[in-house]
């Protein structure tokens, strides 16, 4: 299968992976330093060193620890991740975390936008359907949430009219349960505001979640997304 052609901002911060040397490959949501939701998440997955792990971004800021999640992630050669709007923020200096180093800040900035392999493609925000890959810029591919122009809840959603080819994992917008549909599946089931911590196992193509157990962030219902697909059972 040939490689999705991306935005030349894109094309050099766009990792493939060749999913046949891995046993099993799993996609993770927003873990948002919720590091004890994400420790928990992983004993239940219980992934091989020779099985993948792939986060659609966010691993920092609005939850405790941050700098916890980052090295957990960091320390493990078959753990993967695409930047998300939140680690762009720090990249781009209008957010900051203390307790992150200058090597953990340098190695964020090292992140993929894109991370794709034969028929996927994993990134933060999501793909707009009346748009070609290739004029997504880095904030769209981070951003991309509703169809109009702005980081709306309104709707209609980019997801729910997005036709491939390529089927796309995302975060970043907050689902009460995740978005499942043919081209497009969203783990953001919003872990930091109370909800759960979601992964996708894409050999059994089965869903797992841990519940967070603390809520470190309020977020009013409206900005919580009830995704007309249901999930997988």
């Amino acid at each position: 299968m040939s490689v999705p052609s991306f935005h030349p901002d894109v094309a050099d911060q766009h990792l493939r992976v060749d999913i046949d040397h891995w046993d099993d490959v799993y996609v993770v949501g927003d873990v948002h330093g919720c590091l004890p939701a994400l420790e928990r998440l992983v004993d239940r997955l219980d992934p091989s060193e020779d099985d993948l792990v792939v986060f659609v971004g966010d691993l920092v800021r609005k939850g405790p620890d941050s700098k916890g999640v980052v090295d957990y992630v960091r320390e493990r050669d078959n753990f993967l991740t695409v930047r998300g709007n939140n680690e762009e923020k720090l990249i781009r200096g209008t957010k900051e975390i203390d307790a992150l180093t200058d090597d953990d800040l340098e190695w964020i900035s090292d992140l993929p936008v894109a991370i794709t392999w034969d028929g996927a493609i994993v990134v933060h925000g999501g793909v707009h359907p009346e748009k070609p890959l290739d004029e997504h810029d880095v904030d769209a591919l981070e951003n991309t949430r509703a169809m109009n122009p702005g980081d709306s809840y309104d709707g209609p959603f980019w997801f729910e009219h997005y036709e491939g080819p390529e089927r796309v994992f995302f975060g970043h917008t907050v689902m009460a349960h995740p978005a499942v549909f043919k081209h497009a599946m969203g783990l953001d089931t919003g872990a930091v505001y109370g909800g759960a911590l979601t992964a996708y196992d894409l050999h059994a193509d089965e869903l797992v979640a841990v519940d967070s157990e603390v809520t470190h962030e309020s977020r009013k219902d409206s900005k919580v997304l009830e995704p007309r697909q249901p999930a997988l059972v």
